[in-house]
């Protein structure tokens, strides 16, 4: 069920909550290759590192209702060491690989035992950390990954395309709230925005406009490129599906880009052909109709796979929180952007093959008019 709330700042005049329990995870998201071998990956992971993986599923919705379409691979890595300003933090590390190219870093920060203010500079601190260029570890990990499960990618992509999202999680208060309690006597807004100055009631008011709710006691608020998520069962289902709705983001993206470089290609080869010497012109335009075919074919399998990523049924309230990220996330522009791309490439495919069709129905005529030509010829000479 979806709660609609006005904006609330904080109003309630009772001391802050305390965090007994809580978390800072902050999510980076690389394509690293056209698709990965899960099983390969599990083999690899076994026999290298000897530790324990799993396969991705929600954790407290029935399968029915909600479901990966292949479950993902998650493996933990060593865990990495962030200088936060006031001091170390060990941060744990996984790693979730997707069957069709992605992998998911998490670093999970420990954030428990903290005023919600100190909570929220928690956060903030952890992302500055991860975004510092200087000592940012995503390359180190990222590089890792990519050595640990080289024999189950497909294809291993050269260039790095990348999302970033960043999630606040509670588990636990120093007592029992509701989400309405919570709304009054927290401000969620310097958590969600990470600036510290105060910002204008319209700014406001869209950092808070996603706002679910299931139970009394749980809350998700969902920004562009963070979340704030209070689940006192501890459930991981809320994060789960707002890390698909990014990696949907990332693959459209990759394709996306994929498709801007191939188009000018495209209309290079299309001149070109139409160039070519008029024996040798159906010929070549037959082959690069058949390139443009198995591109069309490529992409569509995959992003087929990305869109069947993750099934909802019959969980309403998932649901709405998958619908909200992927639209926030604006998926389904990139998307359409991605499928009129590719209705492009198809009608250039199919004037492609009606002009080879065309070349060789020419051809073949012009062999039968020389063939009666020479007959007549060898008619006349006989007599």
């Amino acid at each position: 069920m979806v709660r609609a709330m006005p904006d609330l700042q904080k109003t309630d005049t009772q001391p802050e909550p305390v965090v007994v329990t809580g978390s800072v995870i902050a999510l980076r998201l690389f394509d690293i290759a056209y698709a990965i071998d899960l099983r390969r990956a599990e083999r690899l992971w076994a026999e290298r590192a000897g530790g324990p993986s799993s396969r991705g599923r929600l954790v407290s919705t029935p399968p029915k209702a909600v479901a990966f379409g292949v479950p993902p691979l998650e493996v933990s890595l060593p865990s990495v060491r962030l200088d936060l300003a006031d001091g170390p933090v060990a941060a744990r590390v996984l790693a979730r690989l997707y069957d069709f190219g992605a992998v998911t870093l998490a670093l999970e920060v420990p954030a428990g035992g903290l005023g919600f203010a100190a909570y929220a500079a928690r956060v903030n601190a952890v992302d500055r950390a991860v975004s510092d260029p200087a000592r940012t570890p995503w390359a180190a990990l990222l590089a890792q990954v990519r050595s640990d499960f080289a024999g189950a990618l497909e294809r291993p992509t050269t260039t790095t395309l990348e999302e970033d999202y960043l999630l606040g999680t509670v588990e636990a208060f120093d007592g029992p709230l509701s989400a309405e309690a919570l709304l009054a006597r927290v401000d969620l807004v310097p958590l969600l925005s990470g600036e510290s100055r105060p910002l204008s009631a319209s700014a406001r008011a869209d950092l808070l406009a996603r706002r679910f709710s299931y139970y009394t006691d749980d809350l998700v608020v969902l920004t562009w490129d963070r979340a704030f998520i209070y689940e006192p069962r501890g459930d991981s289902d809320v994060l789960d599906v707002v890390e698909v709705a990014n990696a949907q983001l990332l693959e459209m993206r990759y394709y996306d880009e994929l498709l801007d470089a191939e188009l000018p290609r495209m209309y290079d080869l299309v001149e070109g052909t139409q160039r070519a010497a008029w024996l040798f012109a159906s010929r070549r335009f037959a082959g690069l109709a058949r390139r443009l075919y198995a591109l069309v074919a490529e992409v569509t399998e995959l992003t087929e796979r990305v869109d069947n990523a993750l099934q909802v049924t019959e969980d309403v309230y998932l649901a709405r929180v998958y619908a909200a990220a992927l639209d926030l996330f604006r998926v389904h522009t990139v998307s359409a952007a991605v499928d009129r791309k590719l209705a492009i490439v198809r009608d250039t495919y199919t004037a492609l093959y009606d002009e080879a069709s065309s070349g060789r129905a020419a051809l073949m005529e012009a062999a039968v008019v020389a063939l009666i030509c020479i007959e007549v010829a060898l008619a006349l000479w006989r007599h």
